[in-house]
Parts: C-alpha cells; structure tokens; sequence
C-alpha cells in the first residue's frame, strides 16, 4: 500500500492558510482600533479573507497544487505585498510569517530560504515602522525572525506527519495482510474439517467402483450408494460451511449476532430459547468461533437431546473473559472422562467446538448426564485471536 505524499502537506497547508488568515485579520481589526485613517487596515483585513478563502477552495478541489510550489509560492507572494502595500504594519508580519510557514510546508527545510527573504523584506518594514515611532522597538524587531522559524518549524512538522501518515498506512496494511491471512487459514481449516474429509471419502469408494462392478456386483452396488451418499453429504456440508461462514457480522453487536441465530433457529425447530446476553464485543476472530460454537450447540440440541427448552447465556467474567454457555434440558449423555473418547462416540459437533474453542486461545467444557440435559460452555479471552 503506497502513502499519498501530497497529503500531509495538503493538510497542513490549509492549517496554515486558515491561521495565517485568522491571525492577519485579528492584526488588522487591532489596527483598525488604533489607526487614524480605517482604509488600510480594512484593505489589508480583506486581502486576508480572500486569499484565506482562495487558498482554501484550491487546497480543497485540488490538494496536489503541493506539488507544484512555484507558481503557489509565487501567487501566495504577490498576496503578502498586496497586504504590504495596503498596511505595512504588523498585518504585514502576521501575513509575512504564514507564507515563510506555507513555503517550508511545501518546499520542505529548502522553504527556509523563502523564510529569510521574507525576514530581510520585514526589517525593511520594522526600519520604517520605527522611523514613524520607536515605541515597543523590541517587540517589531523580533518580528521579521518569526519568518525563518515558522518555515523551519513548519517543514519539521510536515516531515513528522508524512511520517506518522506512512507509519499509520504501514500499520493498517500489515493488519489487513493479517486479517487476510488469517481468513485464508480459517476457511482453509473449514474446508479440511468438512468437505475435504467427506470427499476424500468419496473419492476412495470411486477408485474401489469399477474393480467392484466386474467382480463383486453386490460391492458395486454398495459403493454407488456410498458415492451417492458421499456427494450429497459433501453439498450439505458446503452448504453449512457457506452458513457457518455468514453467521457473524461483524458491523453488528455482536449481542445481536447471537439472539438473531437464536431467533433463527427457535423458528426453524420450534423450540423455545431463552436468551441472556451481556453486551460484549470481541475481536471479529473471536466473534466468529463463538457464534460457529452456538451454531453447532443448537444444532446438537436440535438433533440429538430431543430438548424442549434452551436457554443460552452471553456473559463476561471477573477475569475478562467471554463466556457463551447453551443448555438444554434433553436426554443427556455420559460424558467420557478422555475427550478422545468422544470420537469413537461420534460425537463430532463436541470435538469441533472444542478445536474452535481451543483455537481462540480459551477452552471448552461439556457437562451431562443421561436423562439430565446438557450444558455446553465456552470461555474465551476476549482480547485473543485464533493461532
């Protein structure tokens, strides 16, 4: 992701116009207060606001003038000697110091050039200031300095947003490669977990076909259905991987992610949900094995407890974890005592939520008994991002 180098100077460069503009229209209205005749000041106040506000419209349609310094520092010139000319007073230094501030904005540490002329042509105005009145002689001297230290400063500070822009940019761009990465490494797990397996399936009981037809008719048989079988399972579960997938929405809270799955379910089973969610919002990784997690609880409580009732809490712990417990009151099973026990059960659903669990860097507990109902809860960091 490449950085747009007008834009720091484009941003600071309005800054500078507007304040110059400010500052050299407060001066004028001073001199306004104090002038014999109002003429120049009320000239010099509305060379300010116009060439505050052209300046503005052009940065605004067109900010990469920036790159273009020549003809901008010479209009911007031509406007300071306009303000000169119109009231040689300190609306002419307040003007002075805003273009030294916006030709080190664009020209960068070569815009303290610009600064010095402008200081040289403010001793000039600061000599004649004095020839009229040697009042406050310290305060219009130390003004044509002003120059060569606003362009210094303003180049410094434009160098240091062009940084923090690129550094900014650098920053989201690596988070986005994660972001990608990670996503590319979820479906991939998905895919492996699910389809991939069903296929693989598939496809050895279609080697086995055409050895099986010449001698073992009956086999043959077997292995069609089982081919069969295999390619419808192997839709279903692409079909529920493309679900699984947009079960979470990121935008919403993800309080309301989980009641609409629950809402959506108790409709499609008719049983009802109970539903107690705290407002939590973990990161969207977490986010989303939370909500695959629920997805496959009701779908084991849906089709293996033959429940009547569920109730599903969304809560954060003391430690500051996420804590998503579904409970039914179906017929329950003996829960074995090593997880890997599960799989010679054909408990499938429980292994993958707690892989999904474990991946989001927390855990996952079951808790049943025959006859009882089943609990399932889910705790996870909530600042954890899957592995």
């Amino acid at each position: 992701m490449t950085v747009d180098r007008a834009v720091a100077p484009a941003a600071l460069g309005r800054a500078v116009l507007l304040g110059r503009g400010v500052a050299t229209l407060a001066a004028a209205g001073t001199g306004l207060r104090l002038a014999d005749d109002p003429r120049p000041p009320l000239l010099a106040a509305g060379i300010a606001a116009a060439s505050a506000a052209a300046g503005l419209a052009v940065l605004a349609r067109n900010p990469y003038v920036v790159r273009h310094p020549a003809p901008l520092l010479a209009a911007d010139g031509l406007l300071v000697l306009a303000v000169l000319a119109a009231d040689p007073g300190i609306a002419y230094f307040c003007a002075a110091v805003g273009a030294a501030a916006l030709a080190g904005v664009v020209l960068g540490r070569a815009g303290i050039a610009v600064g010095a002329v402008y200081a040289a042509l403010g001793y000039a105005v600061a000599a004649r200031v004095l020839a009229l009145s040697t009042a406050h002689a310290e305060f219009v001297l130390a003004f044509p300095i002003g120059c060569v230290l606003a362009a210094a400063g303003a180049s410094v500070a434009t160098e240091a947003l062009a940084r923090h822009v690129e550094l900014s940019v650098s920053v989201v761009a690596s988070a986005q490669r994660a972001a990608a990465a990670g996503e590319r490494a979820r479906l991939a797990r998905e895919l492996h977990d699910s389809v991939a397996k069903t296929l693989r399936g598939v496809s050895f009981a279609a080697l086995a076909l055409p050895q099986s037809l010449r001698r073992h008719p009956d086999l043959a048989e077997r292995l069609a259905g089982t081919v069969c079988e295999g390619a419808a399972a192997a839709a279903r579960e692409a079909r529920d991987l493309l679900d699984g997938l947009r079960a979470d929405e990121p935008d919403r809270p993800f309080g309301d992610v989980v009641a609409e799955l629950c809402a959506r379910w108790e409709r499609a089973t008719g049983v009802p949900v109970r539903l107690d969610a705290a407002r939590v919002e973990p990161p969207t990784a977490v986010r989303y094995e939370l909500a695959r997690i629920l997805q496959e609880a009701l779908r084991n409580a849906a089709a293996h407890a033959g429940a009547s009732a569920v109730s599903v809490r969304l809560a954060v712990t003391p430690a500051g974890r996420v804590r998503l417990r579904v409970a039914d009151d179906g017929r329950g099973f003996a829960v074995p005592a090593e997880p890997s026990a599960l799989r010679a059960r054909h408990h499938y659903g429980i292994l993958g939520m707690r892989e999904r669990a474990r991946a989001a860097g927390g855990s996952l507990r079951v808790r049943s008994s025959p006859g009882s109902g089943t609990s399932i809860e889910a705790e996870i960091p909530a600042t954890a991002a899957p592995a």
